[in-house]
């Protein structure tokens, strides 16, 4: 009867073959999950959140409150699936978030709060349509700062066209401008035009309300196939403003919006303070969303920077700033130090009382560990990132 010990262990140490190749395999698909793995700043939450948002041109907080998000919350209140909701009423905005119960497909829920919020018959007239749209996990990876030199709307311009260049690269597809006030069109309309040519202020509102919008004209039949109607007529600038017709005489002469008001294009009248370096300037702030790795995007926004800042003229810089990705990367270096100092550790203290052979295979095992961790990390059904808070774990258990 054999005495043999036996198990799995003891099985791997008389073949040493099947060891040595489930411990290649474990290395190689270590490393290419190192470099697969996504990387976050902290990992995302599993709460499943669906937005509504109503904007409301000119409302107080109380008439949002009382005109939209109680409505909404009435409306919804009886859809399967809500664990909770919480709202929030600003100036001209109404913000409903909703939480959805993990066990509910999350887009069942918000294709059923979108009917219940769409029906609603009492929205107030000068409400704007609800946007709903599921809320998706974001991290603020590195902000973009556009300055120097520039007037406020030259500033808005660059950081539009640095944005849009930002969202053109693969890693990122969000990129937005923020620290500029939005564009504003006003019509400063003289009284005494009014009396002149015998119009009310109401009139002119009304006039300019119903010009500047487009409108569906329908489709038409044809052998080749359906036209589609469409008249466009939305104003978005003010020398569009200025051509609009407000009275037509029966000599056939026209009274337009230029001679009766200033038309002025403009931004909206907030308190705006924005400095870099000592240079007025506009932000552009590149988050991640979703699954997106943001050591790559961090990478992609700074190489773009270098290559952007040469192309521009000598009175606006480009630089960037709050990269979060840093702590990130730091915390990564950390622990591949720490990794190595405490491999050859190791090897050094063994080496005193064994075999250096001996030594040498212990040490090993530490970066076999890791690199078999990643490759479990990685798998569909783990589903693990590498993170701040993943890393952590890693450094103690190094420790």
């Amino acid at each position: 009867m054999s005495n043999q010990p036996k198990g799995l262990i003891a099985w791997f140490t008389h073949n040493s073959v099947a060891a040595n190749l489930l411990m290649a395999v474990i290395v190689v698909g270590g490393i290419i999950s190192a470099f697969l793995i996504r990387k976050e700043l902290w990992p995302q939450s599993n709460q499943y959140q669906i937005a509504i948002q109503v904007p409301y041109p000119g409302a107080a907080p109380q008439e949002v409150e009382e005109g939209i998000i109680l409505k909404v919350e009435q409306a919804i209140k009886n859809v399967d699936g809500i664990k909770e909701v919480r709202s929030t009423a600003r100036e001209g905005v109404a913000s409903i978030r909703v939480y959805v119960e993990p066990s509910y497909n999350t887009t069942e829920v918000l294709n059923e709060i979108k009917v219940q919020v769409d029906a609603i018959p009492s929205m107030p007239q000068d409400a704007e349509k609800p946007v709903v749209y599921e809320r998706r996990p974001e991290q603020d990876v590195i902000w973009v700062q556009v300055y120097g030199d520039l007037s406020e709307r030259e500033f808005k311009e660059y950081a539009k066209a640095v944005s849009d260049d930002l969202k053109a690269l693969p890693s990122i597809t969000r990129a937005d401008v923020q620290g500029a006030r939005d564009y504003e069109v006003g019509i400063e309309v003289s009284e005494a035009k009014l009396r002149e040519y015998g119009l009310t202020l109401d009139e002119v509102a009304s006039k300019v309300r119903n010009s500047s919008i487009d409108i569906p004209g329908g489709s038409i039949k044809s052998d080749t196939g359906d036209i589609l109607l469409r008249t466009k007529g939305k104003a978005y600038h003010g020398y569009q403003f200025d051509k609009i017709t407000l009275l037509t005489r029966k000599d056939g002469t026209r009274v337009l919006v230029s001679d009766v008001a200033k038309v002025v294009d403009g931004f909206v009248e907030d308190d705006h303070f924005a400095r870099f370096d000592g240079k007025p300037g506009v932000s552009i702030g590149v988050v991640a969303v979703g699954n997106q790795d943001v050591l790559k995007m961090a990478a992609a926004v700074k190489k773009y920077v270098a290559a952007k800042q040469k192309t521009l003229p000598a009175n606006v810089k480009l630089s960037y700033w709050g990269d979060s990705s840093k702590f990130l990367s730091d915390r990564l270096d950390m622990m591949l130090s720490n990794m190595a100092m405490g491999g050859l550790l190791v090897f050094l203290v063994l080496s005193l009382f064994l075999q250096v052979r001996l030594a040498f295979w212990v040490m090993l095992g530490i970066p076999v560990c890791f690199l078999g961790t990643l490759l479990v990390m990685h798998l569909p059904f783990v589903d693990v990132t590498i993170n701040m808070m993943s890393l952590f774990g890693f450094i103690l258990v190094l420790g």
